[in-house]
């Protein structure tokens, strides 16, 4: 077992970045991520005099985790610190410097889950009943019916290129969180609104642009750019809340699951790798019944005078 300086520790967690980048695949945000939470770790850890891995005990992470709680870190970023933690010594315990996960067992705060926001069938009709015809209003229908039809990603969105959608087959394939690829539907109204987009798209997009969805100058549209026109459609269409990507995944996750009922289908088409994830949307589906009852039944009607 070697015995590292605080040098060699910089380098092992530049091997482990190596590892997650090449190896995971990981996004570069969330590689950005994991850069901030280690970097936060190794700077407490210097402060402890720690400069080798077999000095770190399961106390010392339980005492970092407990300061950066006391600091008012919030316990879904305490979950994220944790994680890249276990992450980082699993790795070296694979590259035979540590013996064992000193981050095993220690647990942060529980997360309270906020149940996510969404528009009702109706709302999400009145914000998609676009008339303009212009070439950025065409775009933009085409892109918030691809996302409620087939629950896509921001990024994922932003990702496509023009052979990543088969019209004819009405399928979409989107490589997701971890490189992975799923293919997905697109419902019949989606894919009218993208015949209503690729019919247009050479009057904005470059010659040689390969992205599916493009901005005023010709090339991949960017986050930011489709976050702004969602929310410039939400205040035009006079939808009721602030409409952002995410609240159209929701959106299609809450109506297919309240439709059929079916959970590992809703997880398959959303790309999460664990069903709890998904399971969040049961509860919404249950407060919806709850609100169905609330109404209908007669035992739980308020008496009139």
């Amino acid at each position: 077992m070697s015995s590292p300086s605080s040098l060699q520790l910089q380098e092992w967690i530049a091997l482990y970045f190596d590892y997650l980048r090449h190896e995971r695949r990981l996004s570069p945000r969330t590689l950005e991520s994991y850069k901030r939470d280690l970097k936060a770790a190794m700077a407490w850890l210097e402060q402890q005099q720690l400069t080798r891995w077999e000095e770190i005990t399961q106390h010392h992470i339980r005492h970092y985790i407990a300061t950066r709680h006391r600091v008012g870190l919030a316990a879904k970023s305490l979950h994220r610190e944790l994680s890249s933690l276990r992450g980082l010594f699993n790795f070296l315990i694979r590259e035979q410097q540590l013996d064992s996960n000193p981050a095993l067992g220690v647990r942060a705060p529980k997360v309270r889950r906020k149940l996510p926001v969404t528009l009702d069938p109706d709302q999400v009709s009145r914000l998609l009943d676009i008339t303009d015809d212009s070439p950025v209003a065409v775009r933009d229908r085409a892109i918030m019916e691809l996302f409620y039809s087939s629950g896509l990603r921001l990024a994922e969105l932003v990702n496509l290129n023009l052979q990543d959608i088969d019209l004819k087959e009405q399928l979409v394939e989107v490589t997701g969180k971890g490189a992975k690829a799923r293919r997905l539907p697109v419902g019949k109204i989606a894919k009218q609104a993208l015949e209503q987009w690729f019919a247009i798209r050479p009057q904005m997009a470059t010659e040689d642009e390969i992205a599916l969805f493009v901005g005023v100058r010709g090339r991949r549209i960017n986050r930011s750019t489709i976050q702004r026109q969602l929310h410039a459609w939400s205040v035009a269409q006079g939808t009721p809340r602030n409409v952002h990507p995410h609240l159209l995944r929701h959106s299609f996750a809450t109506h297919l699951l309240e439709s059929s009922g079916d959970l590992r289908a809703v997880q398959e088409l959303l790309g999460h790798a664990n069903i709890s994830t998904t399971q969040i949307y049961t509860h919404l589906d249950f407060q919806h019944l709850a609100d169905v009852y609330d109404r209908a039944h007669p035992r739980a009607k308020k008496k009139r005078d």
